[in-house]
């Protein structure tokens, strides 16, 4: 690597320093908007976005465990130029809201995605995330689209904010994969959806229809609701149709990120190859 210019500090150690209290400060909403950053804790976050979207990596620190384990997470942001901070161990759990960060954590820039952007890009398969406040059903919704090959994720107001720790965590890097757009209104996202030629479909228990009854081969979005309540009367009414899971067993329902990942992966199985 002697040809590429490292961008790296002293070992950082002491877990009281200001740059450490500005770290973990992240953890709070009110802050992360105000810096235009959050923390991305682990090697599977952090390889994603070094890989994916360094552009948005401003500080790598890392312990030497988590350098011997990951080399290629290094090597790869060394030839990004990125910044890449030796820390201790202590240091880094004091940055983390992890219990356990793995050896290796990154700032990140938060990036602003708009609906407009999405839509003139031609989707085929959204998912839509109203009123969704756990942070573990956001992480892993996001992750679910992401892996269906989802165009995007779009989260109405009112939802987790998808930059906090736990929801970073559940998504495994996703984050760095596709555009998530966040603080939507819902009526006006669903009548925007409709005007761009994108059936919508209301994954709810009362559905006449079954997944794999309806038409997944047109431009759609799954509209997912709240965790206990579901989807408004106002929100389900407003979208083309309402479509259920199936239970073929005895339990009365599916939680929101399982539901959100049969639908997404339903509309995989018939999406045409690009």
């Amino acid at each position: 690597m002697s040809h590429v210019e490292r961008r790296e500090s002293p070992t950082l150690t002491n877990p009281r320093s200001d740059r450490v209290a500005s770290v973990r400060a992240l953890s709070r909403r009110s802050v992360r908007v105000k810096a235009g950053r959050y923390l991305v804790e682990g090697p599977q976050g952090v390889r994603e976005a070094v890989v994916h979207a360094p552009e948005t990596v401003l500080d790598v620190y890392v312990t030497d465990e988590g350098a011997r384990r990951h080399p290629e997470i290094l090597e790869r942001a060394h030839a990004e130029r990125l910044y890449v901070h030796p820390v201790t161990d202590e240091v880094l759990q004091a940055m983390c809201d992890a219990t356990s960060p793995q050896g290796i954590a990154a700032v990140c820039r938060t990036e602003h995605h708009q609906l407009e952007d999405v839509l003139a890009a031609g989707p085929r398969l959204l998912l839509v995330l109203t009123h969704v406040r756990d942070p573990g059903n956001a992480g892993t919704a996001i992750r679910a689209a992401d892996a269906a090959g989802a165009d995007a994720v779009l989260v109405s107001e009112g939802s987790v904010d998808i930059h906090s720790p736990k929801v970073v965590r559940s998504t495994a890097g996703s984050l760095a994969h596709l555009p998530v757009v966040t603080g939507l209104d819902v009526p006006d996202l669903l009548a925007r959806l409709r005007d761009a030629g994108i059936a919508t479909f209301a994954a709810d228990g009362r559905g006449a229809r079954t997944v794999d009854e309806v038409d997944l081969t047109v431009p759609h979005a799954w509209v997912m609701g709240n965790e206990a309540w579901g989807l408004t009367d106002e929100d389900r009414d407003a979208c083309d149709e309402v479509v259920r899971v199936p239970i073929h067993g005895k339990a009365e329902s599916l939680n929101l990120a399982m539901a959100a990942t049969i639908c997404v992966y339903a509309s995989a199985r018939v999406r045409p190859p690009v």
